[in-house]
């Protein structure tokens, strides 16, 4: 029973490890190739870990193959546009200038509801306000309405609009993030300052937050205070 715990550790190390090596689209949008490789590696780590009498490089030496496969697929995707249509396909044009292209729909197998339900996930109801929309390679349709029917932005209203900020985690659940305090260009005696004025300590501080601004967002942990 011991063993059988260790082993599926180690497979699940192996799996994070692989997943990272493939990049973060694993775990976002995925390509069909990539899916693939995903549903082959969770199988091919699934049989040592259920049978014990199956030794365990028999599991790992598969997994390592696949992830050998992919990242050289990746590389001959990222050099050759021939490899990268063959793996991802291409985007196809679903609606232009307001007609939907039925023969498109046909061929890539989205129904004419599935259009609809992703055009009102994109805010859209109307259909002839939609200059075009595009279904990428990864199963995403891009909307793209036309230009008097987009939200105006604030270059169109005339309006100057204040330059944003990335607000940097200064302490996340009593840890303190030294990398992002260097990051901030903050230091301990800072940190002190902002603690003291919230009556608060690192241990008691749920989320610290500073942005270029100096703008800080401070919340105790629940019960703390």
């Amino acid at each position: 029973m011991i063993l059988s715990y260790f082993r599926t550790i180690i497979l699940y190390l192996v799996l994070i490890l692989v997943i990272r090596l493939m990049g973060k689209r694993q775990i976002g949008q995925m390509e069909p190739s990539e899916f693939v490789v995903t549903m082959l590696v969770a199988n091919l780590a699934s049989i040592p870990m259920q049978d014990g009498s199956i030794p365990l490089y028999s599991g790992l030496v598969p997994i390592l193959t696949v992830l050998g496969v992919e990242l050289t697929l990746t590389y001959l995707s990222l050099r050759s546009i021939f490899v990268r249509k063959l793996l991802c396909g291409k985007p196809v044009i679903l609606m232009e200038n307001g007609n939907i292209l039925q023969g498109n729909l046909r061929k890539t197998g989205v129904t004419l509801d599935e259009l609809t339900g992703h055009l009102r996930e994109k805010g859209v109801l109307d259909l002839e306000t939609v200059q075009y929309a595009i279904l990428e390679t990864n199963g995403n349709i891009s909307v793209f309405p036309y230009p008097k029917y987009a939200p105006a932005s604030a270059k169109d209203a005339g309006v100057q609009a204040a330059r944003q900020f990335i607000p940097l985690t200064i302490i996340s659940d009593g840890y303190l993030s030294r990398d992002n305090l260097q990051k901030a260009g903050k230091d301990l005696s800072w940190v002190d300052r902002v603690l003291r004025s919230h009556n608060a300590t690192l241990k008691t501080t749920w989320l610290l937050t500073v942005d270029g601004r100096d703008h800080i967002l401070f919340l105790p942990k629940e019960g703390a205070q």
